[in-house]
């Protein structure tokens, strides 16, 4: 059974640790969604390793000898084992519940000097428009500075749409008849893909827009 184990494991480990999953963390957000993601997929990992490995075993170990079919061994169960595999993922359960929190809410806290953004969604688009600009500004993609933290207001014109950016780690529908918020902190200059991330009709694929996040001073000249 341990053989097992360490095949199985190192298996599993190969494909998390070998494979890059995951684009660059362009937010400040990012990093927090990640450790939590990480520590998922680690738990994750090591209770399939745990349960293949027994099940595998079990299947050699225990298998019948061709031409059996009596019935197996009446087994009436082990209560420290039932308790055991009852309280464990609780608790590991209770963890992860307090620790989303906690990311929830330190990614969503908001700073006093944010920048705020009007977005609206539509079948297939986005526009961006600039409450703070000295003229009236709008933009089919969204351009932000670099070390700022950004509120986006989000309306939709027709159905749900989801805004998404996955180097920010952070979404949120956009949903009609309310306005709904998004908050990230940018904090790598480069441009990102704005995805819809919700089907919202035959044209959802092609809702794709681009973020530039800019340093202060060029956001301030293009402003």
């Amino acid at each position: 059974m341990i053989g097992i184990a360490i095949v199985l494991g190192g298996i599993t480990a190969a494909i998390a640790l070998l494979i890059n999953w995951l684009p660059e963390q362009a937010a400040e957000q990012a990093p927090r969604i990640d450790a939590l993601m990480w520590f998922l997929m680690i738990a994750c990992g090591v209770i399939f390793t745990l349960v293949v490995t027994v099940l595998l075993y079990s299947a050699w170990r225990f298998r019948a000898p061709p031409g059996d079919d009596s019935d197996g061994a009446h087994i009436h169960g082990h209560t420290r084992l039932e308790v055991t595999w009852t309280v464990l993922p609780a608790i590991l359960l209770a963890v992860v519940a307090v620790w989303a929190i906690i990311v929830l809410n330190e990614n969503e806290n908001v700073d006093a000097n944010r920048l705020s953004i009007d977005v609206q969604g539509e079948q297939f688009a986005w526009t961006f428009s600039y409450p703070d600009a000295p003229t009236p500004v709008a933009s089919g993609d969204l351009r932000v500075p670099v070390g700022r933290q950004v509120e986006l207001e989000m309306r939709s014109l027709d159905v749900i749409h989801d805004f998404y950016v996955p180097e920010f780690r952070v979404k949120e529908d956009v949903v009609p008849g309310i306005t709904t918020t998004l908050v990230f902190n940018p904090d790598r200059v480069g441009t990102y893909q704005v995805v819809c991330a919700e089907l919202c009709g035959v044209g959802h694929s092609t809702m794709r827009a681009r973020v530039h996040v800019m340093p202060v001073a060029a956001y301030r000249r293009w402003l």
